[in-house]
Formats: structure tokens, C-alpha cells, sequence
């Protein structure tokens, strides 16, 4: 068969592929004609927002991206970092959310397989995956569908592929009915001195294409991913990839033996705008050009044309610069495998980027424009308006104490995920030291040697005040590390926005990139990896701004771990930081008063370090015997999920309803013997942190509270866990 014509250009035609007139003109002014329909669809795909980062480059200069440990910083498939012992830690985050709100299942999975690939790409072995998803409300009609579909893929295409699922959140809220988020994080292992990067070098080189073979599925994805939906989704759904995990498994182990043989220059995960970016890219770094003969691209349909081969983003592939000399035993191993590989091109010194197909030249194109140097703007923006705080003596207590406990214990932000975390498998690999629930997933990578990993944002927060979210979404993914006992390392991002048109949203997203990289400088935090996704609202209407940060931590000896778990009747309850009095934009304010207001807790990041550092010595002196953050619903809920990660009570003084709710930052709940209490507050007293003994751990299976209210685990254990369950089966 014949592959159809080419269709003329026409205004309409740009229109679809995303490029405003002037970024089509500027095209044109570039190419000093018009246009092939192939290079248009090769302009479309390399300059809009999702590949060329261009409404936010300007921003992501600012972050702190060095320190002593870096090995590689943003720029690359995923980051990487030192974790001695001549081990590396590769690791990144990745947004799939168009997709996985058009076909929730395919969407998420290939959201997975994606950012297992970035990791793979630079010689790592996969060891984690972890996520962050956000959904509608619970009443919406499409809301379960979805995250139905968004779970069963990401366990689908993980639990298949052999890595475990470590961590995540989990969240609802109205904002997110037309627009949901599934954000996927991949961390990998692999030998400092095996680092693999897709900069091209050396001229004349093959270039090679790796593993399954291309078709029509996912063409213009990445142009769907950088504009919002306008109540057409289901018309969108070509546009979503279909993944296959058992080929991307036998693509990671040809890829590491391919590694390991010495044949690979450069490689380059095909991800969004497949051929295109991936080709774009590895040229475009290595200041060298690329020419492509498309008649030697495995498809598995027939009469695909240029345009379809060079935007498909059909999963589990691969571009690669090989060692000519290497050529043999590549193909081998890769037909060991079962997967396809093809030499389609070669690298050149004429900074093109050239497209040959039966024939014909169907694009040629200046390879560093269409890349590195895509455009840039400098986007207007508003700084958000300050919301008042919320006064705590303005927030009244509720009428019924144990009734508001229990009623936030069940609501669909606080409940367990039990439900959700069961259908992945996080013991894979049998290197999992501390399963989801806790606050970060522990995976061993030595003897007595692990790596933490967690994921956070608290998005009405980043609503409420975007600077103050950015830095607490950091803070917080630095004290659920240091709660394990881990010394934090390295973070990526997933920074998830609406329209960087509109300079309201465009503030959001300016004010909390500055949040994010004062909190990352406080705390010797840097980031090394990430992904931005704009565009995010349907019908106009945004999601809250959500920043999600994914966070590393080492910890040196494993047998240090601390988990949120109580451990023995008699242990002091001590709380580190202090009471809080902050009940703007809290749980409480929302689950118990319907209140959705006030600006959120600030973040001190000085006390953060401070208090942060003081926990963790206090691990490695064996003196805590179980550490749990304070963060949503406050002390209350900290409390309750220690006892219920244990099957032990507390017994606490008598505390009122704002220093139970309250949601101040930088505050850590540590429970110890109590032989070692005094140490512990004359230790804090003498650094200046506020620390108090608030209760006690007992036998008795009961929350009590003073005077005010005593509840069983029981109790509370059946209407956390009961919530997701009874929602998913339809019956709230």
C-alpha cells in the first residue's frame, strides 16, 4: 500500500497542531519556505509546551540543581546522584495526566512505562516506582471509573514489569473532575562509572532503533498534552499510547547487556513525540546533525506515512548511537530478546535534521532550533493576592470531639489507601524494607544499606498561598525521609498547573518554583530531575496548583529504620516542634466546619532543618523507637495512625481542638523509652527547640484524650479502612 498524500497546509491545520500564527511564521522565517506537512508535525511536537518547556524555562533556571552528591542534574532522561560505595541513584518524575483521563487504564500504564524507561535509559536498574495521583470528587460520576482504571494500570504495568511500587498519594477534590493528575516516579540503581547520556558524539555513527516496533497509537500526544481539554476528551482517545510491560522487561535487560558490551555512544528513551524528540534531542545536545531513512523503521502497520512514523508514541522503544564496530553483537543480543533492531540513520556534521522516505526527503530542518534553542517566553504574570490567616480563636471547637475525630478519620483525603497500595506488588525484588502506609518507602541497596523515597504536595495549600505551598510540598517531602530515618538527598518534580496564558495561573506557577528552590536551598535539597505540565483545566476551569515533589534519602545503616508503628506499652509520647495554633486551610476547617479558607501554616525552614536534624540524631541514637511527621489533620491524625500502625493505644494529656487539628509546620511526634526522656528534652532545650512530653503508649487499644473523648482502634480502624473499599463498590 501507498501512504496517502500529504494534505496542504492550511490555518486550520496549524490551529491543530497547537502552533499560534506567529510561532507558525516564525517557522516559516526559519525554514525560508513553507513547510512539508512532516516538518510541521516535527515543529508541532518539538516546539509545544510539553517537550520544549517553553512557558517555564525561564523559572526552572532558578532551582538549586548542585551539590556534593550530583552526578547529573536536569537536562537528562532522569537525575542522578552518589550514594557511595560507587553506587548511583537514578531517579525522576513524569506526568501522564491527559492521557489517563481519557483512557484511564492505557493512560497510567504507559505513565509507568515511561518513566521506567527514563531510568533505564541511563544504564539503571529499576528498584522502585512510587506515584502521585490526584482525581475529582468522590461524587463526580466519571471519579471512580477513574481511579478504577488509573490503579489497575499502574499495577497492571508495574506488577508485570518486576518493579515494586513503594509510595504515593492519593487525593480528591472538585477541582480536578475534568482534568485528574497521575504523576509516576521510577528510581533505579546503578554503578557511578556506568552513567549512559543521549548527547550524540562522533560523525558518520549509526544510529539504531530499539525494540517493539512502531504504529499508529499515540500520535500528537505530546501536542494533546500541552493544551487543555475543551469537553472533547473522548475524541482524543487515539492519542493515548497502549503499553506492553513484558517487552519494555526484555527491552531493560537488552538495554543493560547492550550497556555493558561497550557498543552504546548515546542513548534515547523514544518517550512524547517519539522518533521526533528522541532523534531532536540526541542531535540537537551533541551539536551534530541526524538523517533518518524511514523505510528502514520496524512498523506493525501497513502505508504508515512520515508524518505517523515521526509522531507515533508507540511504547517500549529506543534510539541509540552506536559503535560501528559493535554493530553484530548489538543485533544479537537484541533478537536474543525478541525486539527489533534497525539501523535507520546516521549522525552527521551538518546540524540538520534530515527525512528521507521512499524516496523522497521529507524534512530538513535546522536540528538545534527545533531542540535546544525552541522558543522561549517570558510569560505576564500576577502575583496571587495574600489570604488572610484564619485566627485560631475565630475557629470554634467542634460539639462533639469524638464525632469530628472519627468523621476525619473517614474522609476520602484522610483514609487509607490500603485499597489502592494492596493491588500493587511492593515486594518484587525482595528488597523492600518498609511498604506503602508509612512516610516513605525503604528499599535496600546493600547489606545495611537503603534508599527512602516519598512523594508529596499539599495542593489547597499551594492554592491558598503558592509560595508558602511550593516550600512546604518541599518541607514535607524532607521530613517524611528524615522520619524513616533517612538523610535527604536529592528531589525531582512534577509540577502540575493550568493555563500559563492566563497571568493569574502563570503567578501560581512563578510564586511556587520560588517556594520550591528557597526550601530546596535551606535544606540542601537540590533537584536534580523533572517534568512540567501546564495546560491542566478543562472549560476553563484549573486544577488546584499542584507541585509534587519526589524526594531520596539514604540511609547508611538499615538497622537504624524507624517506622511510624508505636512499639511497646509504657513509651513516651513527645512532640517536637511544639503545639500549633494554624487552622487555616486544615482538615479540620474543612472535614468538621465545611470551611475551605484562610491562607495555610508558613513554613520556618530554619526550624524545619533545625528540628529535621535534631529527629534524625535522635535515630541514630537509637533513642526514638517510632517517628511519625505532623501534617494533614494535625497531631489527631498523627497519633491515630502510629496506633493503628501498631495495634496499640496512647493515652494523651488533655489537649483542645486546635493544638489536636492544628497544621503548623516543621513538628515531628517521636515516642522513646522512658529512661530516655530526660536526655531527650535537655538535648532539644539546649538547641532551642520546643519539646514536651504530651503522653504515653498503652496496652489498652484506645485513643483517649484527657477528659474529652476516648475511642477504640477498633473503632477507628474500621472507619479508616472502610472508607476506599465501600467506595469503590458503590455504596457511598
Amino acid at each position: 500500500m501507498t501512504p496517502a498524500p500529504d494534505p496542504k497546509i492550511t490555518a486550520e491545520i496549524v490551529k491543530a497542531h497547537g502552533l499560534k500564527p506567529e510561532e507558525y511564521e516564525r517557522f516559516v522565517k526559519l525554514l525560508g519556505r513553507a513547510p512539508s506537512f512532516t516538518e510541521l508535525g516535527i515543529c508541532s511536537a518539538m516546539w509545544n509546551e510539553h517537550c520544549s518547556y517553553k512557558s517555564s524555562k525561564k523559572w526552572l533556571r532558578t532551582l538549586p540543581t548542585k551539590g556534593p552528591r550530583v552526578i547529573q542534574g536536569p537536562g537528562e532522561n532522569a537525575g542522578v546522584v552518589d550514594v557511595g560505595d560507587g553506587q548511583a541513584i537514578v531517579f525522576k518524575m513524569e506526568s501522564h495526566n491527559h492521557p489517563s483521563f481519557i483512557e484511564p487504564y492505557q493512560g497510567s500504564a504507559t505513565g509507568v512505562g515511561g518513566i521506567l524507561r527514563d531510568v533505564f535509559t541511563m544504564g539503571a536498574r529499576p528498584i522502585a516506582a512510587l506515584n502521585a495521583l490526584r482525581f475529582g470528587a468522590p461524587d463526580h460520576p466519571k471519579t471512580r471509573h477513574l481511579v478504577s482504571g488509573v490503579v489497575a494500570g499502574i499495577g497492571g504495568y508495574g506488577n508485570s514489569f518486576g518493579v515494586p511500587t513503594i509510595g504515593g498519594e492519593v487525593n480528591f477534590h472538585g477541582r480536578y473532575n475534568g482534568n485528574i493528575l497521575v504523576n509516576a516516579m521510577a528510581v533505579g540503581l546503578a554503578d557511578t562509572d556506568k552513567i549512559f547520556y543521549s548527547k550524540a558524539r562522533g560523525v558518520g555513527l549509526p544510529v539504531v532503533y530499539l525494540g517493539a516496533k512502531t504504529g499508529r497509537d499515540g500520535i500528537h500526544g505530546a501536542t494533546m498534552a500541552s493544551a487543555e481539554f475543551a469537553g472533547d476528551a473522548e475524541d482524543k482517545r487515539p492519542t493515548v499510547q497502549v503499553g506492553d510491560p513484558f517487552t519494555e522487561k526484555c527491552l531493560l535487560e537488552a538495554c543493560l547487556e547492550l550497556m555493558a558490551s561497550g557498543a552504546v555512544i548515546a542513548i534515547q528513551d523514544m518517550g512524547a513525540a517519539g522518533l521526533t524528540s528522541s532523534a531532536v534531542e540526541m542531535g540537537a545536545k551533541g551539536d551534530l546533525g541526524i538523517e533518518l531513512d524511514l523505510d528502514k523503521v520496524p512498523c506493525r502497520e501497513e502505508a504508515m506515512t512520515a508524518y505517523e512514523m515521526m509522531l507515533s508514541e508507540s511504547q517500549e522503544r529506543m534510539l541509540m548511537v552506536l559503535d560501528p564496530a559493535k554493530e553484530k553483537e548489538a543485533e544479537a543480543i537484541f533478537h536474543k530478546w525478541g525486539l527489533d533492531f534497525a539501523i535507520v540513520g546516521k549522525t552527521t556534521d551538518t546540524l540538520r535534521f534530515v527525512i528521507r522516505h521512499q524516496g523522497e526527503v521529507k524534512a530538513d530542518l535546522p536540528i538545534k532550533q527545533m531542540g535546544d534553542e525552541a522558543p522561549e517566553y517570558d510569560r505576564h504574570w500576577i502575583e496571587p493576592p495574600k489570604l488572610p490567616v484564619v485566627r485560631a480563636a475565630d475557629v470554634p471547637a467542634p460539639k462533639d470531639l469524638r464525632a469530628a475525630i472519627l468523621k476525619i478519620v473517614g474522609s476520602p483525603d484522610m483514609s487509607s489507601r490500603r485499597w489502592v497500595w494492596e493491588q500493587y506488588d511492593h515486594l518484587i525484588q525482595s528488597n523492600t524494607a518498609q511498604i506503602p502506609g508509612g512516610d516513605a518507602g525503604v528499599i535496600r541497596i546493600g547489606p545495611n544499606k537503603a534508599i527512602a523515597a516519598t512523594t508529596d504536595v499539599t495542593p489547597r495549600y499551594v492554592e491558598a498561598d503558592p509560595f508558602e505551598g511550593g516550600k512546604q510540598a518541599v518541607a514535607e517531602c524532607w521530613r517524611n525521609l528524615v522520619a524513616v530515618g533517612a538523610t535527604p538527598i536529592a528531589i525531582t518534580d512534577n509540577l502540575n498547573f493550568g493555563n500559563p496564558e492566563r497571568p493569574e495561573i502563570m503567578g501560581q506557577f512563578v510564586m511556587a518554583v520560588r517556594g520550591i528552590g528557597e526550601a530546596c536551598r535551606a535544606l540542601n535539597f537540590p533537584v536534580v530531575s523533572g517534568n512540567v505540565s501546564l495546560y491542566n483545566e478543562t472549560m476553563g476551569q484549573a486544577i488546584l496548583p499542584t507541585p509534587a515533589i519526589g524526594g531520596i534519602g539514604l540511609l547508611d545503616d538499615l538497622s537504624k529504620m524507624t517506622t511510624l508503628a508505636l512499639k511497646q506499652p509504657g513509651d513516651v509520647i513527645l512532640l517536637i516542634g511544639g503545639h500549633g495554633s494554624h487552622l487555616g486551610q486544615s482538615i479540620y476547617l474543612r472535614e468538621v466546619l465545611g470551611r475551605e479558607e484562610g491562607a495555610p501554616p508558613p513554613v520556618d525552614l530554619a526550624a524545619e532543618r533545625c528540628h529535621g536534624n535534631f529527629v534524625r540524631d535522635l535515630i541514630n541514637a537509637r533513642q526514638a523507637t517510632a517517628v511519625h511527621d505532623v501534617s494533614d489533620g494535625g497531631l489527631g491524625l498523627a497519633l491515630i495512625e502510629m496506633g493503628l500502625a501498631s495495634g496499640l493505644g496512647a493515652r494523651l494529656d488533655p489537649l483542645d481542638h486546635v493544638q489536636l487539628f492544628a497544621e503548623d509546620q516543621s513538628r515531628y511526634v517521636v515516642t522513646c523509652a522512658t529512661s530516655a526522656v530526660a536526655a531527650i528534652l535537655g538535648k532539644a532545650a539546649k538547641a532551642g527547640i520546643d519539646a514536651m512530653r504530651i503522653g504515653e503508649v498503652t496496652a489498652d487499644a484506645r485513643l483517649i484524650i484527657g477528659g474529652a473523648a476516648s475511642i477504640s482502634l477498633g473503632e477507628l480502624r474500621g472507619i479508616h479502612e472502610g472508607w476506599f473499599p465501600a467506595y469503590m463498590a458503590g455504596e457511598l
